[in-house]
């Protein structure tokens, strides 16, 4: 997938095969970073670098670039309507033995060969941790068993670590690969040379280092020990890693196969790809929309809790917008489709969870450098370990079985995990709720936001407007005409205002259709003006106080917390209509859980004060600025940063882009405009501020859950690299011990995939 324009970076997506930890993560993004003006992002749970390059880079260079660190590199194919969107490994080959994921057939091949070492390996480590069992000649026995999975069941390890040998890097692999060779080399020694393998040679048991009875020991269960403890951790963590990107997979489900075209009175069955826009197709009751469209005949009840996480059905008739994916639970419906492929609704969704898992946040940046480095000096740790017991007069094979535990122990699995995993989860989980969050910058700063921002209409209010009054001047044009005008230039606004009186004057004067307008103008947060039938019309909000029958139903209208919107022709004020809107169900309890979460909402709305006090004096918001411009608006947040407070912006028109695009954090309504959604760090899919403090706290969750993940790598290593070191562990111990810190990191993001807000809004569930 690539992105962008001549003057601009590019974005690509290049699929990495082959890294197994941190470091490697590391190496991939240094290689890609020394290409001229390029930077690379690097998702050890996806296999997905996230590369941001000039346009001369073209992407196979990228692919070269990754190659020549030593691991393999292709370009995912273009995403198609029906396509999976998660990009996670388990849906592509991957090469050199590596699992990718629980249902692909290399994944298969891995589960044949967990079985066989576990085949060959247990008799082993039974046989070498129960003296009681040791038959006559047993050690010949478990040479001949652990022979196979030195060699082939490691094989994977081995090969990588001579790929990264030959491009002078040091992995994961190469310490796994260093720990099996050692393990079995020594084993040999013992047996062939060393007077372990006389018949009857006995053998204890130990964590600890043995002292010199004259006879070298075997180490066999640690060199069937460590492959079988890191291929099993390998195979859980794909399957936990393959758990992490349900949600996504969900909503590639949701996309259809086929569509039903009605051409006339003929209908025929056609693949989703060849739909175009324009074209009317059939939606049955039980169905999936197949696309986004409107509704040309019919009504029905929609389910789009997989689209929006809301759970209520939505009602749709003629002119209503469908989303592609939701489920007609009703009657028949025709729909004209509006977007297809990747400009529909489901996959702008798919996309903005993919991106956001492409990120990292500070910490796992951190991570990630430590492990640039880690393994080198893991190898450096285990060289010194075994000089100095060799040099303290200690017993050879205590010297090595200490080497080898330190290699095997300090594998930097958990550091590549804690973040990725983490992000996977959350993001899908929040794309359940209705709540998309560009990546891991944006949860960061949801964690500290102190104050909202919020607009009026469309955010706090439905945006489902009406004309509830129409009043004209004595005198003038008359009724009809004021309206008949104005609803003509409202023909060319997106705003929710007009929308509304170009609706209620279609309703009302449906025998005279309404004239064009010329020369349109949309001032944001004012009106909008234009020439119809001759005359420079304009319906904006009042600025000045009116006399007579219009004031009088403008304070009208700002009593009952109405929009009183003017009307003027040539100059002339001709009438007042009275916009009413709902108060979104849910608007009080969102502000109300915000203030729990010790974030401040403030009112900040184009409105007349009497008005905005009105719906505010409702919710209980006591900071209110009314009258604000798309200016005033940006204004108010550079003044509440300037005092130190972290602001969110909740918006949903154009009059909100530059304060969503200037405030900490840019928060849009699902249902606004693609000028507000693209300025925003966080769209709530399902048009419900309710969201925002479900958003807030799924944010304080997921890194609560990232730190906990890393805290617990570097303090794994922190304590089992000295234990090691000093011989108090088997390398087989710390083989287990190395996989199950993985699987505790991967297990722990998993908790956020039922994380659940609670409903008073203090916290959340699992």
């Amino acid at each position: 997938m690539a992105t962008g324009a001549a003057d601009a970076v590019v974005l690509t997506d290049v699929a990495v095969g082959g890294m197994t930890c941190a470091a490697c993560v590391k190496r991939v993004e240094k290689r890609l970073g020394r290409l001229d003006g390029v930077s690379a992002t690097v998702n050890l749970a996806t296999g997905l670098a996230r590369v941001s390059h000039p346009p001369h880079v073209v992407p196979d260079e990228l692919v070269a670039a990754v190659e020549q660190a030593g691991y393999t590199a292709e370009l995912p194919a273009p995403p198609g309507p029906v396509d999976d969107p998660t990009g996670e490994p388990g849906e592509r080959p991957a090469p050199d033995g590596e699992s990718t994921g629980p249902g692909d057939p290399q994944a298969a091949l891995e589960r044949q060969r967990l079985l066989v070492t576990a085949l060959l390996a247990v008799p082993v480590l039974a046989l070498s941790m129960v003296p009681a069992w040791q038959f006559r000649n047993w050690q010949w026995l478990c040479f001949a068993l652990a022979a196979p999975v030195a060699a082939w069941s490691a094989w994977p390890f081995h090969v990588r670590a001579l790929r990264g040998l030959r491009h002078s890097a040091a992995t994961m692999d190469t310490l796994v690969s260093l720990g099996v060779t050692a393990s079995f080399g020594w084993s040999a020694y013992a047996l062939f040379l060393g007077g372990a393998g006389l018949p009857g040679m006995t053998m204890p048991f130990s964590l600890l280092p043995s002292a010199d009875d004259g006879t070298a020991h075997v180490y066999l269960e640690a060199a069937v020990g460590v492959p079988l403890f890191v291929l099993t951790g390998r195979f859980l963590e794909a399957r936990a890693r393959h758990g992490t990107g349900a949600a996504l997979r969900s909503l590639a489900g949701l996309a259809v196969k086929d569509v039903v075209l009605r051409e006339g009175a003929t209908e025929r069955l056609v693949p989703i790809g060849e739909l175009v826009a324009g074209q009317v197709f059939v939606v049955r009751p039980g169905e999936r929309v197949a696309t986004d469209g409107d509704v040309v005949e019919g009504s029905s009840a929609l389910d789009l809790s997989l689209v929006t996480g809301e759970s209520e059905p939505v009602e749709v008739g003629p002119g209503a917008e469908v989303t592609g994916g939701a489920v007609n639970a009703g009657g028949l419906l025709l729909v004209r489709a509006t977007a297809v492929g990747a400009d529909t609704r489901l996959a702008r969704i798919a996309r903005m969870v993919t991106d956001a898992q492409a990120g990292k946040a500070r910490a796992q940046r951190l991570a990630d450098a430590v492990a640039g480095v880690f393994v080198p000096v893991v190898l450096a740790l285990a060289a010194t370990v075994l000089g100095f017991w060799l040099g303290a007069g200690a017993d050879p094979q205590a010297a090595v079985t200490a080497c080898v535990a330190v290699l095997v122990v300090a594998c930097p699995c958990a550091l590549g995990l804690a973040t990725p995993t983490a992000l996977m989860a959350a993001t899908g989980r929040g794309a359940q709720l209705g709540v998309l969050v560009r990546g891991p910058q944006a949860l960061e700063a949801l964690r500290h936001v102190d104050t909202v921002v919020l607009d009026k209409t469309g955010t706090l209010t439905s945006g489902r407007m009406s004309v509830t009054a129409v009043t004209a001047a004595p005198d003038g044009i008359g009724r009809e005409a004021a309206l008949r005008l104005a609803a003509a230039v409202e023909q060319g606004s997106e705003h929710p205002l007009g929308r509304a009186i170009t609706t209620y004057a279609r309703k009302s004067l449906p025998e005279a259709p309404l004239p064009p307008v010329r020369g349109f103008h949309a001032t944001a947060g004012r009106g909008v003006r234009g020439e119809v039938d001759g005359h420079v019309v304009e319906v904006r909000s009042p600025d000045d106080e009116l006399a007579g029958e219009l004031g009088r139903a403008l304070t009208a209208a700002e009593d009952a917390a109405h929009t009183p919107v003017l009307v003027r022709v040539d100059g002339v004020p001709e009438a007042v209509l009275a916009v009413g809107d709902l108060v979104r169900p849910g608007s009080y309890r969102a502000v109300d859980h915000l203030r729990r979460l010790g974030v401040r909402p403030v009112l900040a709305t184009g409105d007349r004060e009497a008005t905005a006090r009105a719906v505010a004096d409702g919710l209980g918001i006591d900071d209110v600025h009314a009258r604000c411009s798309p200016e005033d608006k940006a204004a108010l947040v550079r003044e509440l940063r300037a005092r130190g407070r972290r602001v969110a912006v909740i918006g949903d028109g154009v009059n909100d882009a530059a304060a969503l695009a200037g405030a900490d954090l840019g928060i849009a309504m699902g249902g606004g405009t693609d000028v507000a959604i693209g300025a925003a760090d966080v769209t709530l899919v399902r048009g419900d501020i309710e969201a925002v403090a479900d958003a807030v706290r799924l944010a304080r969750r997921t890194l609560g859950t990232i730190r906990a993940n890393l805290l617990w790598a570097f303090g794994y290593n922190a304590v089992t690299v000295p234990l090691a070191a000093v011989g108090l562990l088997n390398p087989m111990v710390a083989a287990a011990a190395m996989s199950a810190s993985s699987l505790l990191v991967v297990g722990n993001s998993l908790r956020l995939r039922t994380w659940r807000p609670r409903p008073d809004g203090r916290g959340g569930t699992r």
